[in-house]
C-alpha cells in the first residue's frame, strides 16, 4: 500500500519552479505565449499577444512591470512559471521572484546580444545557486547573430556550446526543447535550511507579491516551502503577528484558480480578508496560529528592503482628495513594494507625499497608475536624490528635494549619491559614449571586451545625472545599441547649489532643481525654455525666471492671449479704439500684478521626459 507521504513527495519531485530573466524587448514575454500554448494552459480562441501583462499600462508601452506567475501542466510534470520585467527600475522584481523557483531561463536576443541587464539578472540568480538554462531568442531574423551571441554566452556562464538551446519564441521553433530542458534540469522545490527537525511538519509560507481585492481583502502570492495549507485554515504572519482565516486558496491558471489546498513546493494564492495594507509585509513568513516560540518557527529568508534611487513629491491637485489618495498609495504598495511613501507639506502645493521610486520610469509608472486607476489630478515636483548636508553651525540633516535646501550660507558640505554604471555597447561608440559621460561627470574606471565587436564600460557617476532623460542620451550616443545598469555605491562631496524656477514671481516648487554650480546658467536656460513651450499662453505677460539666492540667471517671457477688443467698432473717431486698448492695457497690468499662473498637471509629468 502506497502511504501518503510517498505520494506527496512524489507530486513535489513532479514540481519545476521557473523564471524567465532577460534585458527588456528580448522577447520574455512572447516566450510565455508560446509556453501557454504548448501547454494548452489557455485555449487559443483566447490567447493574445503578451497574455501575462495584465495591466493596460505594460500592454501599451510593450514592457513587463509587474512579475506575474502562471502554473501549467506539461506531460506528467507541473510546470511553475514567473514572467518577470527586463528593465533596471523594476529588478527588485526579478529578485523577489529568483528568491521562489530553482531555475531559470537566461534569454538573450541574438540580434542584440549579451545586455546590461542580462548580466545583472544572472548575478542575482547565481546568488540565489538557480540552475541557469541559457537560451538565445530570434534565430529567424536575417540580423540574427547567432554564432557571436554564443561566443558571449560561453564566456558568461562558462558552459559547453549544445547546452545553448536557440529558438524563435515568435515562430515557436525550439520552445518544446526549452520546455524539456527546465523538465530535465531544474530541480525539484526544496525547502529552506532549518535548525528544527520537526519544521516539514509545519507550514511555512513566503509572501513575494500580493494584491488588493475589495472583497477577499489582501491576496498574498505565495510559495510554500514547508507544510501545506487549507481553505479556513486559521493563520498568521510572523513578521506583523496578524491573524486571520483564509478565505480562498488556488492557483495561477494565469487568473487566480481556487483550490482546496497548496503543498509543498507549490505557487499560489491566498486570499487573507484582511483589509488594512500594513498587516502583510512582502518576504514575511505565513504559519498556521501556532505558539510559534513552542514550535520553533523560524522565519524564511525574506528580501533585503529596496532603496528608493530617485524621490518626488506628489500632491493631489484637488486637496480634498488627500485622505483618498493616501489610501491608493497604500494599496499600491500592496502590488508594489519597492514603493515608499510619507506625509509632507509645502506651502505653495498644499498637503503631499514624499514618494521613494527606484527610477523615473517607475515614477512614470505609479504616477499614471494613480491618474488611471483612482482618477486623480495630480502633481509631481522635479525628481531628485538624497542630499547630506552638514550645516555652517553644526548639525548634519538629509534632504529629498530642492524645495527642503536651506539657505547656501547655512550649509558647510553637500554630500550626493554616486553610482557604479555599467554600459554595454558595440566598441564603434565607445568615443560618443565617453563623451558623453565626461559631461555628466563621469569617472572612467575601466573597459573589458565581451565577444570581438562589444565591449563594457565601467563609471563612476553622480546619480543624478543619470535619473532623467540620460537614457535616452545613451540611446541616440549608441544608434540604439547601448544599454545599461547601475547600484548605488556612496555619497561624495559635490560644489552643488538650489536653482529655483519663478513664474509671474512666484517660486515653483514642483521645477526646483539642484545642480552643479558650473552648470546653473545651462540648467536654469534650459528649464526656462521648455516651461515656456509648455505653458499655455496667459492673457498677460509671464516672466519664467531661474535664479539662485536670488539673483536671476535667465529669463523668459511667455506668449501673451490677444483679444481683438475693436473688432466690434466700425468707422468713427479713433479715440474710441484708443480707449479700448487702454482700458485693455489697465486690465492686464492688473491682471499681472495679482495673477497667478495655472499650471496644467500634464506639464509637470511632460517636463519629467524632457
Amino acid at each position: 500500500m502506497i502511504k501518503i507521504s510517498q505520494l506527496v513527495n512524489q507530486h513535489q519531485q513532479n514540481i519545476r519552479n521557473f523564471v524567465i530573466i532577460a534585458h527588456i524587448d528580448h522577447g520574455k514575454s512572447t516566450l510565455a505565449d508560446r509556453m501557454l500554448e504548448l501547454t494548452g494552459t489557455v485555449e487559443k480562441r483566447k490567447m493574445r499577444e503578451q497574455f501575462l501583462d495584465q495591466m493596460e499600462l505594460e500592454r501599451e508601452k510593450g514592457i513587463t512591470i509587474k512579475m506575474q506567475p502562471v502554473r501549467m501542466r506539461y506531460k506528467d510534470y507541473i510546470l511553475n512559471l514567473i514572467d518577470t520585467p527586463g528593465h533596471v527600475d523594476f529588478s527588485y522584481e526579478v529578485s523577489r521572484a529568483l528568491a521562489c523557483v530553482e531555475g531559470a531561463i537566461l534569454l538573450v536576443d541574438a540580434t542584440q546580444g549579451v545586455q546590461a541587464q542580462t548580466i545583472s539578472n544572472l548575478h542575482f540568480a547565481k546568488k540565489e545557486n538557480l540552475k541557469i538554462i541559457p537560451v538565445i531568442n530570434k534565430i529567424d531574423l536575417p540580423n540574427a547573430q547567432v554564432e557571436e551571441t554564443k561566443n558571449e554566452i560561453k564566456k558568461l556562464l562558462d558552459v559547453p556550446e549544445e547546452d545553448i538551446l536557440t529558438i524563435s519564441a515568435k515562430t515557436g521553433e525550439g520552445v518544446e526543447k526549452v520546455l524539456e530542458a527546465v523538465i530535465e534540469k531544474v530541480p525539484p522545490p526544496f525547502t529552506q535550511p532549518t535548525i528544527n527537525s520537526q519544521q516539514s511538519t509545519t507550514l511555512r509560507a513566503l509572501i513575494f507579491d500580493s494584491t488588493f481585492d475589495p472583497y477577499k481583502g489582501i491576496i498574498a502570492y505565495v510559495r510554500i516551502f514547508d507544510g501545506a495549507v487549507m481553505k479556513d485554515e486559521k493563520l498568521k504572519m510572523l513578521a506583523t503577528g496578524a491573524h486571520y482565516e483564509t478565505l480562498e486558496i488556488g492557483y495561477f491558471l494565469p487568473q487566480m484558480s481556487p483550490r482546496p489546498s497548496l503543498d509543498m513546493g507549490e505557487i499560489g494564492y491566498i486570499a487573507t480578508g484582511l483589509k488594512e495594507p500594513s498587516k502583510i509585509q512582502i518576504g514575511d513568513t505565513i504559519t498556521r496560529n501556532i505558539d510559534t516560540a513552542k514550535y520553533r518557527v523560524e522565519p524564511l529568508h525574506g528580501y533585503l528592503e529596496p532603496k528608493p534611487m530617485v524621490w518626488s513629491s506628489v500632491f493631489p491637485k484637488n486637496q480634498d482628495d488627500f485622505e483618498e489618495m493616501k489610501d491608493a498609495l497604500k494599496k499600491l504598495k500592496l502590488n508594489d513594494s519597492a514603493l515608499t511613501f510619507e506625509v509632507e507639506s509645502i506651502e505653495a502645493l498644499g498637503r503631499g507625499f514624499k514618494v521613494g521610486f527606484l527610477g523615473t520610469l517607475h515614477l512614470e509608472i505609479v504616477g499614471e497608475r494613480l491618474r488611471r486607476e483612482y482618477g486623480f489630478d495630480i502633481i509631481f515636483t522635479n525628481p531628485s536624490v538624497l542630499y547630506k548636508l552638514k550645516l555652517q553651525h553644526g548639525g548634519d540633516i538629509n534632504v529629498y528635494s530642492a524645495s527642503g535646501f536651506p539657505e547656501e550660507s547655512k550649509i558647510l558640505e553637500i554630500k550626493e549619491p554616486w553610482v557604479k554604471l555599467e554600459i554595454i555597447t558595440p566598441h564603434r561608440y565607445q568615443g560618443a559614449l565617453m563623451e558623453l559621460l565626461d559631461k555628466k561627470r563621469g569617472k572612467f574606471i575601466s573597459s573589458e571586451y565581451l565577444g570581438s565587436e562589444r565591449l563594457i564600460l565601467y563609471y563612476e557617476i553622480p546619480l543624478a545625472e543619470i535619473i532623467i532623460d540620460f537614457y535616452d542620451q545613451l540611446k541616440s550616443a549608441t544608434s540604439g545599441y547601448g544599454s545599461l545598469f547601475y547600484e548605488l555605491l556612496d555619497w561624495r562631496k559635490s560644489d552643488l547649489v538650489k536653482l529655483d524656477i519663478l513664474i509671474a514671481g512666484n517660486k515653483e516648487d514642483a521645477f526646483s532643481q539642484v545642480v552643479p554650480r558650473e552648470r546653473a546658467y545651462e540648467e536654469g536656460k534650459r528649464i526656462a525654455h521648455n516651461l515656456k513651450e509648455l505653458l499655455p499662453p496667459q492673457l498677460f505677460a509671464v516672466a519664467i525666471q531661474a535664479s539662485i539666492g536670488g539673483r536671476i540667471l535667465v529669463r523668459e517671457n511667455l506668449k501673451t492671449l490677444k483679444k481683438n477688443v475693436t473688432a466690434h467698432l466700425y468707422g468713427g473717431d479713433r479715440t474710441r479704439k484708443m480707449k479700448l486698448w487702454k482700458k485693455q492695457k489697465k486690465g492686464k497690468e492688473k491682471l499681472k500684478e495679482s495673477g497667478r499662473v495655472e499650471i496644467p498637471p500634464e506639464v509637470f509629468l511632460k517636463m519629467l521626459k524632457k
